[in-house]
């Protein structure tokens, strides 16, 4: 589970919602925050429900300047992976200058959380999959990344919102995605390269237009995801998340 899928729970009371999360299966996490509880009393928190943060978000700006702080983050949980959601850039501009600035920053970053036994992610957001040369931004950040130190986590809601084709580009770049967000996009959604959508949007999984048990299908047999993360950013996420969970285990 995302915590974030949460977050509106989570800030009004976190005993109870991890209780929830532990009461619907969930056994992984990814966060990285305390929700302004004392970090070791979060921690007996998660212990108390059984649950484990395995991978904890880092901020871009951190990772260039403060990559220390990342890793005594992940450190604190006892986290495998540390994963930066988002590439800053000016409004809706988005280009190759950007990618330059992240592919520079990512392989620093990745050697660095290497050396000290972490995986760094990054996690896209659909705008890296406008065109450029003869394919995308995003192939060009793949291409400009380090494939022993920078590795990915796809979203799947994500990639089909930029245009893209979850299924295509994990055969594409196998190896590169430990990690998964599962998310299903409602059918009528109409995709964009800027990064935003509806959270009403969010369905549950095997009702949207992501295809998800084909990327079931895929991603297990290639055998490269370490952890899919439920993500659920709708205001009924409580009530969708469990039937998500039925239907990934299930196919109901």
């Amino acid at each position: 589970m995302q915590l974030y899928t949460f977050r509106n729970e989570m800030a009004k009371d976190v005993p109870g919602t991890l209780e929830k999360i532990h009461q619907m299966g969930i056994k992984y996490l990814e966060g990285g925050g305390v929700y302004g509880m004392a970090p070791e009393a979060f921690k007996d928190l998660l212990s108390k429900n059984n649950l484990t943060v395995v991978s904890v978000g880092a901020d871009f700006n951190e990772l260039d300047s403060n990559i220390q702080k990342a890793v005594d983050n992940a450190k604190l949980f006892n986290a495998k992976f540390v994963v930066c959601f988002w590439i800053p850039h000016n409004g809706d501009e988005f280009g190759i200058n950007e990618i330059n600035k992240a592919s520079e920053v990512f392989n620093k970053a990745g050697r660095y959380l290497k050396s000290h036994g972490l995986t760094f992610c990054y996690h896209p957001h659909g705008y890296e999959f406008r065109p450029y040369g003869n394919g995308t931004l995003f192939d060009e950040l793949m291409r400009k990344t380090d494939r022993a130190s920078v590795y990915y986590e796809m979203d799947v809601f994500w990639v089909k919102q930029g245009g893209a084709d979850p299924i295509e580009v994990l055969k594409k770049y196998p190896g590169r995605f430990p990690l998964f967000h599962l998310k299903d996009r409602k059918i009528g959604t109409v995709s964009n390269q800027n990064g935003r959508a509806d959270d009403e949007t969010n369905v549950v999984l095997g009702q949207g237009d992501v295809n998800i048990a084909e990327i079931r299908k895929v991603s297990v047999r290639l055998n490269d995801v370490k952890y899919y993360f439920i993500e659920d950013e709708s205001p009924s996420a409580m009530q969708q998340v469990p039937r998500s969970i039925s239907y990934w285990y299930k196919g109901k």
